[in-house]
């Protein structure tokens, strides 16, 4: 077996597996520990697993530890700022807007150019950003509430609470991950304004990257079928076809 069909077959493992440790690679393919943890070290610079104590990832497998809002900047940084520039020429004057937490939603603030909106958002990053921008047209509205520290965004009671009150024209908001339709998210408080929000929102726009297509988290939180798109960037044939069985793919 030569290093190339060597690591088709750690992928192969470590996808059906979820973890695998290095002593299963080692037994399984004969080879030395050293050996491994070259592979494994390579691999994880190609983006095609992560690297844990003992063994490996999949980028696939449920993920325990939510990155946080900083981390998550570092994360994919053109394939968001291209979603959102899709995305931004969906809104039009005069909408009513509700933007989720998260960093593609972010770089999506940033791009907003119209003039007469009302926008509201529980992400202290996105309010931030749009307070920037108001005028005696363009109005902005934080939620307030419990922060969650990890997305610096408001949740509970009282954010919930003002929630109930609004109704928006259009929805963009993103997710850690999409599997078999659901969209999952880390926190089930976050993942219960999300699901108000949307249910508030008669046009709903998923932003999310290509990464993100196959990823698991801890609570799904709504469906694509119930979405009117979700904003993508390029992604491979067996990807699009996963978002594609339900609903529009924008990318």
């Amino acid at each position: 077996m030569n290093k190339y069909e060597r690591l088709e077959e750690i992928i192969k493992m470590v996808n059906q597996k979820g973890t695998v440790r290095t002593s299963e690679i080692v037994e399984a393919l004969g080879v030395t520990d050293m050996t491994v943890r070259r592979d494994l070290a390579e691999l994880e610079e190609q983006g095609a697993l992560k690297k844990i104590h003992g063994g490996a990832r999949s980028n696939t497998a449920f993920q325990y530890k939510e990155a946080s809002h900083k981390e998550k900047h570092t994360y994919n940084i053109e394939a968001k700022q291209a979603i959102a520039l899709k995305a931004v020429e969906l809104i039009e004057e005069g909408d009513t807007l509700f933007l989720g937490p998260g960093t593609t939603v972010e770089f999506l603030a940033t791009q907003i150019y119209q003039q007469t909106l009302s926008v509201v958002t529980n992400c202290l990053p996105v309010f931030n950003l749009l307070f920037q921008k108001t005028t005696e047209s363009f109005r902005v509205y934080l939620l307030g509430g419990e922060m969650r520290q990890v997305t610096e965004s408001f949740v509970g009671e009282i954010t919930n609470t003002s929630l109930e009150k609004m109704r928006f024209s259009k929805m963009f908001f993103s997710g850690n991950g999409v599997k078999d339709g659901e969209v999952m998210t880390s926190s089930v408080g976050e993942s219960y304004t999300q699901r108000l929000a949307l249910k508030h929102s008669v046009e709903k726009y998923l932003l999310i990257d290509s990464s993100k297509v196959g990823k698991e988290d801890f609570t799904a939180f709504c469906h694509l079928s119930d979405l009117t798109a979700v904003v993508t960037d390029d992604l491979d044939e067996e990807k699009r076809k996963k978002l594609a069985n339900y609903t529009e793919v924008i990318y």
